[in-house]
């Protein structure tokens, strides 16, 4: 980052200011999400967002082997309290935080103090996995449908703001003016809300927004939940995007949406593949499913996610794909006829709001694209629950049960090529090391106790 550019970014940053100053902001609100899934932030008023946007503002390495429980590990490259790194907000992605009056937000990218991308930055991954895909004419859409758990606490006590029927209009007569006031924050954030309803489990709700490129997308996750938390404490509750918030019940995904286009060409349409899926198309899913077991390392990375993801619970715990099948891990959309050339797209439901978006999306097109320069074959299609199918049937078509622990996820995950070169080591052996010491950290719990863990950490 030379001096020039660092010139520029200090004129449109005093240029923001004023505007920001101008409309009641006072202070900016910068984030990271760190490789336990936890947005961590730092905050500027609006005076020093100048020198901010020019210089950064420091961090300590470290924050990149935070655990959940705010215990710290160390991985090969990082650890200990020497070194400094500078977030550098994107002046492009700032918003104005509609539920938290006098703030604004910003994403940042991880900086060394001589200028160049920290190599343990989520977000610059992202970055990179998107500029491959781009240097072959590929770009990604992509958007999240995050669920939580939304309640009224009042030291232990924990009051569920529903408590159904499940997707009802009697639950939505209940919570219809924090719906409201939710929808219209996210559409003055600039944030696309495509749907809002009651969810199925004990106050769960559900929204989706709409897709945008990787690194916007993964952006606007953190934007979403950051409003859902700032419209629910206007109402005196509390919202949690943990994977479980009630033990035994249907735990909150964070399903992944993406489309994947050659210019003007969705290649989830029109071709000759199944559903009219093009070759590349077919041969990006195939890579997905391929490295599905690492996946799950970096998409549902808590210890909690495997309370969640179980069959026959809707959670996508499966290595396979079909078409609108809610438990394969990959759901294939296609979208009613009349919509398709622009609709169709891949669900990846196995994931939860436990992980980085950042990771995941750039895992996504990582793992994707690996299938492409591989040639890889989509597997036969699963047309049915996969928990139907005898052992034997299985193996027939294949199916495999996704990993049911955080350790046999991370013990793919280092023994995939794939998306270890792709992260590179020093984030992938970072984010190693958190995993390995949350699973260590939480080990022996029960399912209640490791709920209640998690419940208010995401």
């Amino acid at each position: 980052m030379g001096a020039e550019n660092l010139a520029g970014r200090a004129a449109r940053a005093r240029e923001l200011a004023e505007r920001l100053r101008s409309v009641g902001i006072r202070a900016v609100a910068l984030t990271m999400v760190d490789n336990a899934g936890v947005t961590r932030v730092k905050t500027v008023p609006i005076a020093r967002f100048e020198a901010a946007a020019s210089f950064g503002i420091g961090l300590s390495p470290v924050f990149d082997v935070f655990l959940v429980n705010d215990h710290i590990t160390a991985s090969a490259e990082i650890g200990g309290p020497v070194g400094d790194l500078r977030l550098m907000p994107d002046l492009g992605a700032l918003r104005r935080l509609e539920a938290q009056p006098g703030w604004a937000w910003a994403p940042t990218d991880q900086y060394t103090q001589e200028g160049e991308v920290f190599a343990c930055c989520q977000r610059s991954f992202t970055k990179s996995m998107a500029e491959r895909a781009a240097a072959i004419g590929l770009t990604l859409k992509m958007g999240f449908e995050v669920e939580w758990f939304q309640a009224r606490r009042a030291g232990e006590e924990v009051s569920p703001v529903h408590r159904g029927p499940a997707y009802s209009a009697i639950v939505l007569a209940d919570v219809s003016d924090f719906a409201r006031d939710l929808v219209v924050a996210l559409e003055a954030e600039g944030v696309e809300v495509l749907q809002f309803h009651p969810e199925y489990a004990t106050g769960q709700l559900e929204v989706s927004i709409a897709p945008r490129d990787p690194v916007s997308a993964a952006d606007e996750n953190v934007l979403l939940r950051q409003t859902i938390r700032g419209v629910a404490g206007r109402y005196g509750m509390s919202a949690s995007f943990a994977p479980v918030a009630i033990a035994g019940e249907v735990g909150n995904g964070g399903h992944v949406h993406f489309s994947m286009w050659e210019r003007d060409r969705n290649l989830f349409a029109g071709g000759d593949g199944p559903y009219g899926m093009s070759d590349s198309g077919q041969a990006f899913v195939a890579g997905i499913l391929s490295e599905l077991p690492a996946l799950v390392a970096i998409g549902s990375p808590s210890v909690a996610s495997y309370l969640r993801l179980v069959p026959s619970h809707w959670s996508g715990p499966w290595a396979c794909w079909g078409r609108e099948n809610r438990e394969a891990a990959v759901r294939f959309v296609t979208g009613m006829v009349g919509s398709r050339e622009t609709a169709a797209n891949i669900e990846v439901k196995c994931f939860d709001s436990s992980a980085n978006p950042y990771l995941v999306a750039g895992a996504l097109i990582a793992a994707g694209l690996a299938g492409i320069e591989q040639d890889l074959q989509l597997p036969r299609e699963v047309t049915q629950d996969p928990a139907l199918y005898s052992p034997e049937g299985l193996g027939r078509l294949a199916i495999r049960r996704l990993p049911q622990s955080v350790e046999e996820a991370v013990s793919h995950l280092e023994e995939s090529k794939v998306l270890r070169e792709a992260m590179g080591d020093v984030l992938s052996n970072a984010f190693i090391a958190v995993r390995r010491a949350e699973a260590e950290a939480f080990a022996g719990l029960d399912d209640e106790a490791l709920v209640e863990a998690h419940r208010w950490k995401y």
